[in-house]
């Protein structure tokens, strides 16, 4: 069943139609190597080496990374199969992600 009350997850099915995502640990990893992520969603029950490695270069990168639903539900959200992890590659919409995640003001994203 989908939840339609979740903001965050419209606006990342919205992000994936306008093509502004990267899914999948391989493009996430490869978003933050090129310095394209602005934000990253890690599913709660990604694996293990996926969140040590993700979670690293989001640090190293200085990109926010939020642990956030499923694989089952990022896959969904973005149209694909399974997902572990999102990048977010807009502004924008990484910007409305973070602010509703409470992360950021919208201020801050102006």
């Amino acid at each position: 069943m989908k939840d339609t009350k979740d903001p965050v997850r419209g606006l990342l099915s919205l992000a994936a139609k306008a093509g502004k995502v990267k899914t999948g640990a391989f493009l996430t990893e490869e978003a933050l190597r090129k310095g394209k992520a602005c934000v990253v969603l890690l599913a709660e029950d990604a694996a293990g080496n996926t969140r040590e490695k993700t979670e690293q270069l989001c640090k190293q990168k200085k990109v926010p990374l939020y642990l956030y639903g499923t694989k089952e539900s990022l896959g969904r959200n973005t149209g694909k199969e399974e997902r572990s992890v999102v990048a977010v590659t807009d502004p924008s919409f990484g910007g409305q992600i973070q602010v509703l995640l409470g992360k950021k003001t919208e201020e801050d994203s102006l």
